[in-house]
């Protein structure tokens, strides 16, 4: 049963996913479509880790850094895109209460925890930039555990929020989620309950995230172009410059589809276009970062051409 009595109100047990289109049509090319990215993405994260792991060139904090962010992309795409593909060739997308909760805490924390890792990596690359003499000994090993234990505390925290905001929802109406997956504009549009303040903690919450990290990465881009702009050598500039482009790209796509998502009002974009912009954040981006710093990165391009050649296949 999809509700049980609760007092005055109704109890939901699961939710009616829209999903993002109802022509069968459609449904079956999304599908194929959606698929083909996720195991893209998988393999092309896996393939990183992997990489970062056997190359002897790549151990040290820019990569220790990436592996995991590499992590947290299969992780943000396998909490929302097998579901998602499953459902297109179903009839009824229904999800559980339970479910609907993980899925929601899961997309939140991972989320965060990119968001602190792309800082970190923006650190990362001000202290080897701008105090090479100090890198090694300032990017201990030590520091960058710290960094990645304060992501993924930082990243629970803020997903403690958002899942104590939903167990303290009421649904007393429709149980019919529009969107692909449980976001959690949806789910406070169904919610027949006063909720204010802890909305106002989550926005909070989601608002500091986006702030602080955004504070480090441009502070930390700002020093590493004045000192870029101070170098004498071109080709200096050029190789201090081409570390940071796959990072910048990232970030680019990143913080530029979380504007539009969080910060842009309500009554400003249609919710078709809120799941455009989901899944682009969801599903696109984890499967094209380990495209970008493949593509982009120089070091990463030498370490898998050394790699293919050891094995003969390059």
């Amino acid at each position: 049963m999809a509700f049980l009595q609760a007092g005055n109100h109704t109890a939901v047990t699961e939710f009616i996913l829209l999903g993002l289109t109802d022509d069968p049509v459609l449904k079956v090319i999304l599908f194929i479509i959606f698929l083909c990215i996720y195991l893209v993405t998988v393999s092309g994260n896996l393939s990183t880790i992997l990489l970062i792991r056997v190359s002897s060139q790549l151990h040290h904090p820019m990569y220790f850094f990436l592996s995991h962010l590499a992590s947290v992309d299969i992780a943000i795409s396998s909490s929302v895109t097998p579901n998602m593909v499953v459902n297109f060739l179903v009839e009824r997308s229904s999800i559980s209460y339970t479910g609907c909760g993980i899925q929601l805490g899961s997309a939140v924390f991972f989320g965060a925890i990119e968001c602190f890792l792309l800082a970190a990596m923006a650190y990362d690359r001000f202290m080897a930039i701008c105090n090479p003499l100090l890198y090694s000994a300032k990017m201990s090993k030590k520091l960058c555990i710290q960094l990645l234990l304060g992501s993924y505390i930082g990243g629970l925290i803020h997903a403690s929020f958002f899942t104590l905001s939903f167990v303290s929802f009421l649904f007393c109406g429709s149980n019919r989620i529009n969107h692909f997956f449980c976001d959690f504009t949806p789910l406070v549009e169904l919610s027949c309950s006063d909720n204010g303040v802890l909305i106002i903690l989550d926005s909070f919450s989601t608002g500091s995230i986006i702030v602080i990290t955004v504070f480090v990465i441009a502070i930390s881009y700002a020093y590493i172009l004045i000192t870029i702009l101070k170098m004498r050598s071109t080709e200096g500039r050029h190789k201090a410059f081409s570390t940071c482009t796959s990072h910048l790209t990232v970030v680019t796509l990143l913080y530029g589809t979380v504007t539009f998502i969080y910060v842009m009002p309500n009554s400003s974009y249609s919710t078709d276009q809120n799941k455009v912009i989901s899944v682009f954040y969801m599903v696109v981006i984890p499967m094209l970062n380990p495209i970008i710093y493949s593509l982009r990165n120089n070091e990463i391009k030498g370490a898998l051409k050394k790699q293919l050649s050891e094995k003969n296949i390059f």
